[in-house]
């Protein structure tokens, strides 16, 4: 598929040429979204995969589609998520009329094979990093709750055999996309995505889950879950559908960061799901790739978010003025921002890198770690100089970077919640 085609599927072209877009309770209870089953469209024999992009030369560079597409994305994010950002994260959930039109950006396509609905030919974790950072820009909770489904829609298109792909990928490239998530997370001190508490346990032909999963994204009302659970000794990955799984129960879980997302707490209390729920028949690095692709996008958000921080915090200082000048021609002043574009831009192709070798089909497991510990501990340190730029602004709610500061301090924190 060419790269105009490309924008036609995912019907961003016009937004992309113009630059414009139009724009609880307590306690667990039980998850009783109605209305959505899941069946196959088409039978198909073997499961569909993107292929993988291969190139002679490593070049970061955007293709002219990719940067058509992140401009459109960086337009939505500025006319819409930037503006309900402060309702979204007072209110800990999205506004359910924003999230519909971030899904006419065709979100959930871009991991998702043409055959099946999607809008690629090749592997376009690139891709998605970049529209991920395009979003964050505009609010990283709003993102998280946006780019959610996506994750779904990703990892079945690189893992799901036939019958899953034919089950739920035409729903999430639909038109209606159903609230989904991967549920990694639990929630104890120093979690290990490796030493997981839940468990699953084989039952006849099906398996039977138990545990607690936290920080879901809109988990409260999720129609499709990827769970992880622990099997026979290693972690694997389950199709979970909480509105017809018995012994699925949510509540809501506002954290302190990212809380547009509506994280929550999902319990699973001995919920059998069928033997067709198990992702690439539990191999174990099927599931360690999964926690690295997951890791990857999260990096991408700490990227768009610590942009957000330095294009705000510009102009900021050399509009504030003191002892008649700008507080910019202080040199303290201006060696922090300084330090703050340049980490900023260091995040941002550590990361580009990462997914560049994800999509080449080669080991990135060492560019992944090398992207989530610069992310994480510079995103927090560009939050809070971001803060501490801004002064005695920055720690109120009239300005976004207090806002920001507190979303970066998931990007370490977070397991799971999204994928690229």
């Amino acid at each position: 598929m060419s790269e105009t085609d490309l924008l036609d599927r995912l019907g961003v072209r016009k937004q992309a040429e113009r630059a414009l877009y139009r724009g609880t309770r307590d306690g667990f209870r039980a998850v009783t979204t109605a209305g959505r089953t899941f069946s196959a469209v088409q039978k198909r024999t073997k499961p569909a995969r993107p292929a993988t992009a291969r190139g002679d030369l490593f070049d970061l560079t955007p293709s002219d589609g990719q940067q058509m597409l992140v401009e459109a994305f960086a337009d939505f994010a500025a006319r819409q998520l930037r503006p309900a950002a402060g309702g979204a994260d007072a209110a800990a959930a999205a506004p359910p009329e924003l999230l519909a039109q971030a899904a006419e950006l065709g979100l959930s396509m871009l991991g998702v094979p043409e055959e099946l609905g999607g809008a690629v030919s090749e592997r376009s974790a690139v891709t998605t990093v970049l529209a991920a950072e395009a979003l964050a820009h505009g609010d990283m909770g709003l993102a998280v709750a946006a780019l959610a489904p996506a994750g779904v829609a990703t990892a079945l298109a690189l893992w799901g055999d036939a019958e899953q792909q034919a089950a739920y990928l035409p729903a999430l490239t639909g038109d209606e996309v159903p609230v989904a998530a991967l549920a990694i997370a639990e929630p104890r001190a120093a979690f290990d995505p490796f030493a997981l508490e839940t468990t699953a346990t084989r039952d006849g032909g099906g398996f039977v889950l138990d545990g607690v999963k936290s920080l879901v994204p809109r988990g409260a009302e999720a129609e499709l879950l990827l769970v992880a659970a622990q099997l026979d000794g290693g972690p694997a990955l389950f199709v979970v559908e909480p509105g017809s799984a018995e012994g699925v129960e949510a509540r809501p879980a506002p954290a302190m960061g990212v809380r547009a997302a509506a994280t929550a707490d999902v319990r699973l209390n001995g919920v059998r799901v069928p033997g067709s729920a198990l992702i690439a028949g539990g191999d174990a690095a099927v599931y360690a790739e999964c926690v690295r692709r997951a890791r990857l996008a999260w990096c991408a958000l700490a990227v768009g978010t610590c942009r957000a921080v330095r294009d705000y915090v510009i102009p900021y200082v050399n509009e504030r003025t003191t002892f008649g000048e700008p507080i910019s021609h202080r040199q303290a002043v201006a060696f922090m921002v300084a330090d703050v574009a340049v980490e900023a831009e260091a995040m941002r192709l550590v990361t580009l890198r990462a997914a560049a070798r994800a999509d080449a089909g080669e080991d990135f497991s060492r560019e992944v770690a090398l992207a989530r510990a610069l992310c994480s501990e510079q995103g927090m340190q560009i939050g809070s100089d971001g803060v501490q730029l801004l002064g005695g602004h920055g720690y109120v709610k009239e300005h976004p970077v207090e806002r920001w500061y507190r979303d970066l301090r998931a990007v370490g924190l977070m397991e799971g919640a999204l994928l690229v």
